[in-house]
């Protein structure tokens, strides 16, 4: 026993801190910072001076809207830690950083209301297969007991949660620790070293079951301990480290540690874990299927626009080296020259010469290069070692500048912003003419805007998206249409009959011709066609209109003056007088909608659904995600909208959900006047 490990690992690290919203991850990495000289003092969050509030809107709205990145050393080893955003809106940030990490350090606290979001980032760390430890914070203001909170939060957990520390109490006041492994007590020191002491008598009980209870965990996957417990042998602690170690390499457990991070306790504990215990880049390349061999390997990890050194691709380099000037290739074949290699501390660049294998850098001017990608020195290109898949986007505006002379510039702004953030997605909808932004939530999408108006100068107007209603007719009609015109020389004539009847739902637009003795020139029919389909753009409701048959049945030309055009216009007469008498309706889009939310939540969401003429076709548990639901439901797009702010509101953060069309669906009454009105036509 003691060589499952293979020792500690060296080099540089790469760690990333994820964690609930306001669980303390800022306020742990800027105690790390400080604890290890990288910042002469801990800043508290809320004096806006942290190393990861270096955005206005992460100020504004006291809370991280990116990825922040920070290198320190600690006991002559190099350090870099993502302090990624702990919103479910801003949780894409951490994919492509979590892909390229080590370990993952999950800041937790004993709140309940937090256990869905903890699962939500257990569950990704487990899908990527990161290593975590779960620094359980706010030790000093937590009521129920550390047993007692690793019970409620061990469901989030596919791994045992392994409680490594305990907290050491003096009247109900927990003023230090016990570690289990080492048997020592700890006396915090606020911002400071804690003290090294004996473990109290009166604790010492509490200690010995506490410890055993860690050696059981252990002794799962360790048949030499399990014998030494069952025949009550005291294991060497070089041994109990060692697994402690392999254990969570191998992501057999989760280390849990203690600490408050506002006041920099249980800090070194965490560091020296880190150090002793996590995984290093060569357990990181295995896990990723990088290449053997010895070209450079680099995985871009973020991408970020500077005010004065334009792109940055924040990288690991999985491994060899990069020099500032070396050539990378890009998948697919394309290369890039690396224009400035830096080491960051937050919004603070310190240029280097060149990266080695484990070091996290951003490499300046790749500016084909995007979030996610492999890039390598080896000619060709490398396979991409992870995927950049954001989820669906569940909120959208449409939006313009407030002045057409910045319309290029906003096009230029947002693409910028996209290359930052991937889970952002624009498009133009050509039947409206709006360009839509989509994200996922309202403050994503408001921290967006806010980057326009700030970092880019661009006054931008947003409203909701305009729903794409549609029109069809519910009763047959023929029509005649004349266009004739004279005026010198050529005139125009066209004459056509046509024959219009509505189509089951979904059956979109056809067109026939019945035309007998060529009373029509078959150059005409196509003709007469394209005028019903230009027609069709907009009928009498103002909408497109859809399910609907129209055939050529009759009509007559003038061997001189009929045309094309006069054909096309002939037809357009006859649709527009025809329509306005085949009682025409409003259609609307109803999507099918999948919400997927925490169980104790599925009554407050099934109990909205109606409100928002919404249809509950079920609900069931959500498949390998105890204490959650699916609940499927039919709605109008109209009532989508900002639907994921009340789903949000109903769960504490942390319901989504996934829409796609179902059908179209009459809609008629004020509704029907309402989107009609709005569309500029009268009702």
């Amino acid at each position: 026993m003691g060589t499952r490990a293979g020792g500690r690992r060296t080099g540089p690290k790469c760690i990333a801190i994820v964690g609930p919203f306001a669980s303390g991850k800022t306020t742990l990495l800027e105690a790390i910072l400080a604890r290890t000289g990288a910042i002469p003092r801990q800043n508290p969050v809320s004096s806006g001076n942290t190393v990861s509030d270096h955005s206005p809107e992460a100020r504004a709205h006291a809370m991280s809207v990116e990825a922040s990145i920070a290198t320190t050393e600690f006991m002559g080893e190099q350090f870099t830690f993502i302090d990624c955003p702990g919103s479910i809106e801003f949780s894409f940030e951490a994919e492509p950083v979590l892909a390229a990490c080590d370990v993952a350090v999950v800041v937790a606290e004993a709140d309940e209301k937090k256990i869905p979001a903890l699962q939500l980032i257990m569950r990704k760390l487990d899908d990527l297969g990161v290593p975590r430890i779960l620094f359980l914070n706010k030790v000093d203001k937590a009521i129920a007991g550390v047993r007692d909170t690793l019970k409620m939060l061990q469901p989030t957990s596919a791994a045992p949660l392994l409680l490594r520390q305990i907290p050491l109490r003096k009247d109900g006041v927990v003023i230090g620790s016990i570690d289990l492994a080492l048997e020592r007590a700890y006396i915090y020191r606020e911002y400071a070293e804690s003290e090294v002491a004996e473990i109290p008598g009166d604790d010492k009980a509490r200690e010995l079951e506490a410890r055993f209870s860690m050696l059981e965990t252990l002794a799962d996957h360790d048949d030499e301990l399990m014998e030494q417990l069952l025949e009550e042998i005291e294991p060497p602690k070089d041994a109990i480290f060692d697994d402690l170690a392999a254990d969570l390499r191998e992501g057999a457990v989760t280390p849990v540690l203690i600490g408050t991070a506002e006041k920099g306790n249980g800090v070194l504990r965490l560091l020296k874990t880190i150090r002793h215990d996590a995984p290093d880049i060569e357990a990181t390349r295995k896990r990723l299927g990088a290449p053997d061999g010895n070209a450079t390997v680099v995985q871009v990890m973020k991408t970020i626009h500077t005010p004065h050194g334009g792109k940055l691709s924040v990288s690991r380099i999985l491994s060899g080296q990069v020099a500032d000037g070396s050539e990378l290739w890009l998948p697919g074949g394309d290369t890039a020259k690396v224009s400035g290699i830096y080491r960051m501390l937050g919004k603070e660049q310190v240029k280097l010469s060149a990266a080695r294998t484990g070091d996290t850098v951003a490499l300046g001017k790749l500016d084909a290069v995007k979030t996610g990608q492999t890039l390598t020195s080896a000619k060709g290109g490398a396979k991409q070692l992870f995927d950049v898949e954001p989820p669906q986007p569940v909120f959208a505006f449409a939006l313009r500048p407030r002045e057409r002379k910045d319309e290029v510039k906003m096009s230029a702004a947002i693409q910028r912003l996209a290359e930052e953030d991937p889970s952002l997605s624009l498009r133009h909808n050509q039947d409206s003419a709006e360009t839509v932004l989509s994200g996922h939530g309202e403050m994503h999408l408001r921290v967006v805007r806010e980057r326009l108006e700030g970092k880019n100068q661009i006054l931008v107007e947003g409203h909701a998206p305009a729903v794409p209603y549609r029109e069809t007719i519910r009763k047959p009609v023929q029509q005649r249409g004349r266009h004739k015109k004279q005026s010198g020389g050529h005139g125009q004539f066209g004459d056509v009959v046509i024959e219009i009847k509505p189509l089951p739902r979904g059956s979109g637009f056809q067109f026939t011709d019945t035309i007998t003795g060529g009373v029509v020139p078959k150059t005409y029919i196509q003709s007469v066609e394209t005028g019903i389909r230009d027609y069709l753009k907009s009928g009498p409701l103002g909408f497109p209109v859809v399910d609907v048959a129209v055939n050529l049945s009759d009509g007559s030309y003038h061997a001189v003056d009929s045309s094309d055009m006069a054909f096309q216009m002939a037809a357009k007469l006859a649709m527009k007088e025809g329509m306005a008498a085949c009682s025409p309706v409003l259609l609307e889009p109803v999507m099918k909608v999948e919400i997927v939310t925490p169980s104790d939540a599925t009554s407050k969401i099934i109990a909205l659904i109606p409100q928002r003429r919404g249809q509950i076709l079920g609900y069931d548990a959500r498949p390998d995600w105890p204490g959650w639901d699916v609940v499927e439901a039919t709605m109008p797009q109209a009532e989508i909208g900002d639907l994921i702010i009340e789903l949000r509101s109903a769960t504490s953060g942390v319901a989504s959900y996934r829409a796609v069309f179902d059908h179209m669906a009459e809609l008629t009454g004020r509704l029907a006047d309402e989107a009609m009105n709005a569309n500029g036509k009268a009702a």
